[in-house]
Order: C-alpha cells, then structure tokens, then sequence
C-alpha cells in the first residue's frame, strides 16, 4: 500500500488515480474505483479522494453519476475532437505540406496551454512534466526516433493537461495521433542534416519552456513554446528547400548523363 505525504495531498491522490487508470488500462465508460476502495489503496481518507475526484471531474477525465459511481469520461466533448480530425490524418499521408496547418494549429493552441500551465499547474502536473521531458531525452540518447518522437508529443500533452482547461485538454487530445505522426516527420526532417546539434537544441528548447512553466512565468513560457513551434516549422522548410535542391541536381545530372 502507498503512502503518500502532506503537501497538496489532493493534486498526490489525483496523479495516483491517473497512474491507476493507466495501468488497468481503463477505457472511456469503465468504472473506476469506489472512494472506499481507492482510499485503502492509497492509504488515505475519502477527504483528498473526493477532492482529487472533483478536479479530474473538472478536468473532464472523469464522472461521477449521483448514486452510480465515478466513470472515465465518455461524451460528446471528448468525442468530437477525435472524430473531426481523424479525416486530417488521410490529408497528411496524401500530402506531407498538410503537416504546416497542423503547425499553425499548434501555435494558437499551445501558446495558450503553456500560459495556462505555468499559472495552474500543480505538484502533480509538474511532476508530470518533468517525467515526459525526461523519458524524452532518454529516447533521444538511445537514438530511438519512433519513442521519442510519441515522448515529444507525451511532453506537450502534459502541459496541456496542465492548463486545466477541459476544451483545450480535449482538443489537444483529439489531435493526439495526429500531432504524433507530424512530429515524427518533423523531426526526421529536422535532424536528416546535422542530428547530433538538432537534438541537444531541441532539448533545451524543451527545458526551456518547461523551466518557465514550472516557475509559473506565463508568459515567458508563451513566448518560448512559441520561440520553440517556430524553430521547428523553419527547420522543416529548410530540410525540405535542400531536398527539392538535391532532386533538380539529380535530374539535371541524369539528364546530362543521356546528351
């Protein structure tokens, strides 16, 4: 049985239902635990777990039904994301350039969870933040592109849940695949040139944000996930301005192989 400490027990016992609704692997309309349960699990009174309850209600991960017990979230909020950007994802395999809107997308949306992050964040959510930037960088060292590539995005989801802010959270849930399968491309362009530089800069981009996020300086951590959003979107035009250089000298080269 885990113990837990004093300091904001709730926001503690709240991470520790997100850990168990992970590891049970807890799908949309499936119950969770009674208070009485999940307090002998976690060693601590029903006050924090009604507590911890309410904030994930308010964050939209769960609901509690009068008399019914407390569900993981199954409704139209956290539906209609998914559902209206799952035809994007055809788009972007049909045509890679599609991968910008979804840049600017994340512009507007993420400019505003990270200013939201570093004024609401709690312990938990730091926590949180800080275990994604770290899982990232280990991917990044094993040189493991797939994992670090979902760690990225696991890392920008995070602030966002940190925002708490329930359409944000499920709008950026919604576009959960579809920002994996964009960073996945965006980062094998941008590091196609000068890997080793392009990682540890990317690296510090992502501290940087988190650094102001966890000192609760809004809008530092604004301007530097901006700073950061727009760094990729250059990179990614430049890698692919020296591809299309590459293939008119290859045409232009078999061409004069045939004169």
């Amino acid at each position: 049985m885990t113990t837990l400490s004093s300091t904001r027990l709730s926001d503690q016992v709240a991470e520790k239902i997100r850990q168990l609704i992970d590891e049970q692997q807890l799908q949309p309309g499936d119950r969770i635990p009674s208070e009485r349960q999940l307090a002998e699990r976690l060693a601590v009174s029903r006050v924090p777990i009604r507590e911890a309850l309410r904030a994930l209600n308010s964050q939209g991960l769960l609901v509690t039904r009068r008399g019914g017990g407390t569900y993981v979230q199954e409704t139209d909020l956290m539906n209609w994301p998914a559902q209206s950007i799952a035809p994007l994802g055809e788009l972007i395999s049909q045509d890679p350039l599609y991968r910008y809107d979804v840049l600017e997308a994340r512009h507007a949306l993420e400019a505003s969870t990270a200013w939201h992050a570093a004024r609401r964040a709690t312990e938990a959510d730091k926590n949180r933040i800080r275990h994604c930037f770290d899982i990232m960088v280990r991917h990044q060292q094993n040189q493991d592109a797939e994992l670090s590539a979902r760690a990225d995005a696991q890392f920008h989801l995070a602030i966002a849940q940190a925002s708490h802010n329930v359409v944000l959270l499920q709008i950026m849930n919604g576009l959960f695949q579809l920002v994996f399968s964009t960073v996945k491309e965006n980062r094998r362009a941008m590091f196609e040139f000068d890997n080793a530089r392009e990682v540890e800069l990317l690296t510090q981009q992502h501290e940087a944000v988190m650094d102001a996020i966890l000192k609760g300086e809004a809008d530092l951590a604004r301007e530097r996930i901006t700073r950061h959003l727009d760094h990729v979107q250059a990179k990614v035009r430049l890698s692919e301005e020296n591809n299309a250089r590459e293939q008119r000298v290859s045409r232009f080269n078999s061409h004069l192989s045939q004169l």
